[in-house]
């Protein structure tokens, strides 16, 4: 069998090796109770920014509004990190005090 027959053998015949590529460790964007922030802001920012249709956006706020915190997604830590800043950022332009935090997936909702 050729090379180009066998994709796991280069042009000399050596057996090429792959190397095994580890997905980042994910982190979930955790949503903090308040009593300012107003439920249809959470809503409107976890459609824009977590990608939510507005039924699970729903079910998201009111499960911060009744448990006190609620997962709005996992995401390597940069880009947690990076949705943390932007929503916090919003939401202060908005005068509100909605507070998120970013914690590690461990592999448990």
């Amino acid at each position: 069998m050729s090379p180009k027959q066998n994709p796991g053998v280069d042009e000399r015949g050596d057996v090429l090796t792959r190397q095994k590529v580890t997905r980042p460790p994910l982190y979930r964007v955790i949503f903090h109770n308040d009593d300012y922030t107003t439920q249809e802001f959470v809503i409107r920012v976890l459609m824009r920014y977590f990608h939510k249709a507005r039924a699970e956006a729903t079910q998201i706020m009111l499960q911060v509004h009744h448990q006190g915190r609620g997962i709005a997604g996992l995401y390597p830590r940069d880009i947690a990190a990076s949705k943390v800043a932007q929503v916090e950022g919003l939401a202060r332009e908005n005068e509100m005090p909605l507070r998120l935090s970013i914690e590690p997936d461990g592999g448990g909702s």
